[in-house]
């Protein structure tokens, strides 16, 4: 006979769920942690990188919004390092995928291939790719064929991979970063508006000064780097999403931020004359979200609850240099996607800066 047990030392208390004071409490707690882990992201990164903080401001910009990053930089500029140094902080699983012209769909997402079941019977197992990782280094991206650059693309925007019909989901949080150098055109296949368009920045990286190659030269002639401490976990980084998503914005500036977008379509009836001459196709909404989105989290980066306009203005070359297509009597002028950029700055101004 069994002697029954009785609920309450059996079963734990059922979990209440937070307060609106507690969950205020919880959200102040990760954003200190945040505030208070950008210092020693700067103090390890600076073991191994040497300048490039616009760089890795847009970066980990993007990181902590969620989004991914087209980094458009010459060789030997330490991007491999980079991405792989924020990698080793946040303690996320890091592949590298060195992209080339013979490289195939499945060589990324994996493949089924027949195994023996130890029964006398075979089965088709799949195999996972490197894209399931949290961080995916695509190397090169522009060297590979569309067939095999679209294989990204239902990763990036559905965060899953589909096989033979099966969903297999990928482990949170993921990011892509892509490089592509700017230098060598031949031979390569430029990125597709569609694909261009799921990257929320495009990080222009540029050469160092003198000084500071000086120290990269001394640096890693010297001895080894010291490793790199893990200071964040992936739990963080989704905690950090989540938290980024709910950093109020005034309607003038998300107002803001879709007038920039909307002001580089041509021929609409407030696109600047300057937009006519030179642009031939515009950013779309994805650029307005991210501005928004990518303002939200410079904001927590920087200590502050709310969006200002500089935040917007700030974010506002990585997000739309991908996404305005400039015609050939541009090219022939010289004018850069940039150019166009800082011109529609000037050009559009938001609610709070006529007040002002």
């Amino acid at each position: 006979m069994s002697i029954p047990v009785p609920a309450s030392s059996s079963t734990p208390p059922p979990v209440l769920p937070l307060r609106p004071a507690d969950a205020f409490e919880a959200d102040r707690k990760i954003a200190e942690r945040l505030i208070e882990g950008r210092a020693q992201i700067d103090a390890e990164l600076s073991k191994v990188i040497v300048g490039q903080r616009e760089v890795i401001e847009q970066i980990m910009t993007a990181l902590i919004a969620g989004g991914h990053c087209l980094i458009t930089g010459a060789p030997g500029l330490a991007k491999t390092l980079l991405v792989k140094s924020i990698a080793q902080i946040f303690h996320l699983k890091f592949q590298r995928i060195q992209f080339t012209p013979d490289l195939m769909p499945a060589d990324i997402t994996g493949t089924e291939i027949l195994q023996d079941d130890g029964q006398g019977s075979r089965k088709l197992n799949f195999v996972r790719g490197p894209v399931f990782a949290n961080m995916i280094l695509a190397d090169e991206i522009n060297r590979t064929p569309p067939k095999t650059q679209a294989a990204l693309l239902e990763a990036m925007q559905e965060h899953q991979v589909t096989a033979a019909g099966v969903r297999h989901p990928l482990e949170e949080p993921f990011f892509v970063l892509a490089t592509q150098n700017p230098i060598e055109m031949e031979g390569t296949y430029p990125l597709p508006e569609a694909q261009l368009d799921r990257f929320m920045f495009n990080v222009v990286m540029d050469y160092l000064p003198e000084n500071d190659e000086v120290q990269v030269v001394t640096q890693t002639t010297a001895g080894r780097p010291s490793p790199i401490a893990a200071l964040f976990t992936g739990e963080d980084v989704t905690q950090f999403h989540d938290l980024v998503r709910k950093v109020p914005v005034a309607e003038e500036m998300v107002r803001y931020a879709v007038q920039l977008a909307s002001s580089s379509r041509p021929h609409q009836p407030a696109t600047p004359d300057f937009v006519n001459e030179w642009v031939s196709w515009g950013a779309g909404t994805r650029a307005s979200q991210f501005l928004i989105l990518g303002a939200k989290a410079r904001a927590l980066l920087r200590g502050r609850a709310h969006v200002t306009v500089e935040d917007i203005q700030a974010l506002a070359a990585p997000v739309l240099r991908h996404r305005i297509l400039l015609n050939y009597r541009a090219e022939a002028e010289g004018i850069r996607v940039d150019d166009v950029v800082k011109r529609l700055l000037s050009a559009v101004k938001s609610t709070v800066q006529n007040a002002a």
